[in-house]
């Protein structure tokens, strides 16, 4: 009777205690299938090297995790007493700290390196950053009074996209971003002061700075991201491209509201990772 061995590691189902790996042996002839439990090593010494996986984690599940990376791909992982976690912060980064398994948490932007194992991959090494790991933290952790600030808080962000109707949009320019990511890309980079430039030449002009997620991550971790998205842009105008910032309306983090496309494909959900600068002028001046 021909086996295959392939590796089953859903981090959505449960069917394995936390830190066991779950393999299934199927014969084609007939359909049967048998579960074999194994405990991934603590000792990683000799394993066949893996690939490197870069991404946010994306769900957790006893001893395993999966990762979203840039391109929409997932990638499950087990976890062992042999995985290495690290966090990363201080002066120019160059402080390592040890971290145990519970700082794994949704949403954390990660860097594993992996060896294979049992017909899949086992995490050797997870870095991440000390920030990440605080702002992944505070969403999992906060108290009641936490989240009712931060309601409080995105209501107002919320509310000042009413005033809308008090401006012309004259022109929205969208930068987009990869998955979990806030950094800016060359091209955004040069849109951004294209925009600049464009306003300078529009009278009474000002900016408004919307940051935006797709569907990927909570919605706690999202309205963050989209805040941090929308600051980065804001201060990359002001710095970089050198728009004044009394031009500058307040920015907002929208999370996933109002996407563009549709969040249930790749190409969707990559729309939807953006920031709108809008070329807004007062319809109380408009044409003065």
């Amino acid at each position: 009777m021909g086996i295959s061995t392939p590796l089953v590691m859903s981090a959505l189902i449960a069917v394995a205690a936390p830190g066991v790996a779950l393999a299934q042996l199927a014969d084609p002839a007939d359909g049967e299938q048998i579960n074999v439990y194994g405990s991934p090593p603590a000792d990683l010494t000799g394993l066949p090297a893996g690939p490197a996986i870069e991404g946010i984690i994306s769900a957790r599940s006893g001893g395993r995790m999966q990762v979203t990376g840039a391109d929409e791909t997932t990638t499950v992982v087990a976890l062992s007493e042999g995985t290495e976690i690290r966090g990363r912060g201080g002066f120019l980064g160059m402080k390592r700290t040890p971290l145990g398994a519970g700082a794994l948490l949704n949403g954390l932007p990660v860097t594993v390196e992996t060896v294979q194992w049992g017909g899949g991959l086992l995490a050797s090494r997870v870095r991440l950053k000390d920030v990440d790991l605080k702002t992944a933290a505070m969403i999992r952790s906060g108290t009641a009074q936490g989240f009712a600030e931060q309601s409080a808080a995105t209501e107002a962000l919320r509310g000042r996209m009413g005033d809308i109707d008090q401006y012309n949009v004259k022109r929205t320019t969208n930068v987009y971003f990869d998955t979990g990511k806030w950094q800016l890309s060359q091209q955004a980079a040069s849109e951004l002061c294209a925009t600049v430039r464009e306003a300078e030449g529009t009278n009474n002009a000002l900016l408004l700075v919307v940051g935006y997620t797709d569907s990927v991550g909570n919605e706690d971790y999202n309205q963050v991201l989209s805040e941090r998205r929308a600051g980065r842009v804001v201060n990359y105008l002001q710095q970089q491209c050198r728009w004044a910032p009394y031009r500058m309306l307040t920015p907002t983090g929208m999370a996933e509201s109002d996407p563009l496309a549709d969040n249930e494909t790749p190409e969707g959900r990559a729309q939807n990772r953006r920031v709108s600068v809008n070329i807004l002028v007062s319809k109380a001046v408009d044409g003065l």
